[in-house]
């Protein structure tokens, strides 16, 4: 299964001052499949972020299409877009996304449980201990440090097993050691499982995981290094 941007692109409109709109990504063409890292680099400001959205159903482009297979994903309603999201899509967001009220187990299998689904314990218990936070699944979320936090965030995309796995600088407030564990998490998880990661990082760390790095400035990808593995 393929996900591709074709021609899309994001403009903002202005209520006052200069030009009435500015691009956030200007149109461009990408494509993710099964089996890949890809990793995409930029400084801030250079749409990094907007084009992960688009990708991952969040964001409508303003022209072209976000296509999963044969499915344009901004030609569904609202209800059958989230539901595929729910099934195929997986985002790790770059803010604090956590329930305070739910447990870390519970925050974990909350977004499958809202569509009926029950997550296999196996593979939730897996994830946790990887990542090393097992011993924190009765803990509410006040309790835990950021990097607990952006740990529990990455366990809960990951137990989803989403086709198309979304993360947005996930490693920008982890440690070394923790860094390695998540990188090294996705690379099982792309590699051994055949899905597709796309992560969007400052982190220089990511290099060594990608199958695929684009660099991205001023809202165009400017180059693509693909890396023999």
């Amino acid at each position: 299964m393929i996900l591709k941007a074709e021609n899309s692109s994001k403009r903002y409109f202005r209520k006052t001052g200069g030009a009435n709109y500015f691009l956030a990504v200007k149109p461009l063409n990408l494509a993710l499949s099964g089996g890949e890292i890809a990793v995409l680099m930029g400084r801030s400001g250079s749409g990094k972020t907007t084009l992960l959205n688009m990708l991952s159903g969040l964001l409508l482009p303003t022209e072209g299409k976000v296509r999963l297979g044969e499915t344009d994903l901004y030609s569904l309603n609202d209800k059958d877009l989230s539901r595929l999201r729910s099934e195929r899509i997986g985002v790790v967001p770059q803010g604090r996304s956590a329930i305070d009220t739910l447990t870390v187990l519970e925050n974990i299998i909350l977004p499958a449980k809202l569509y009926g689904r029950t997550l296999p314990v196996e593979n939730v218990r897996q994830w946790m201990e990887q990542l090393g936070i097992a011993h924190l699944r009765d803990a509410r979320p006040a309790e835990l440090s950021g990097g607990e936090l952006r740990r529990m965030a990455i366990v809960r995309a990951l137990a989803q097993s989403p086709d198309f796995l979304f993360a947005d600088e996930p490693t920008g407030d982890l440690d070394d050691e923790n860094t390695h564990l998540v990188l090294s998490a996705f690379r099982e998880y792309a590699h051994a499982q055949k899905k597709a990661v796309f992560i969007v990082t400052h982190e220089n760390d990511a290099f060594d995981y990608a199958d695929v790095i684009y660099q991205m400035d001023a809202g165009k990808i400017v180059s693509t290094t693909s890396q023999a593995k």
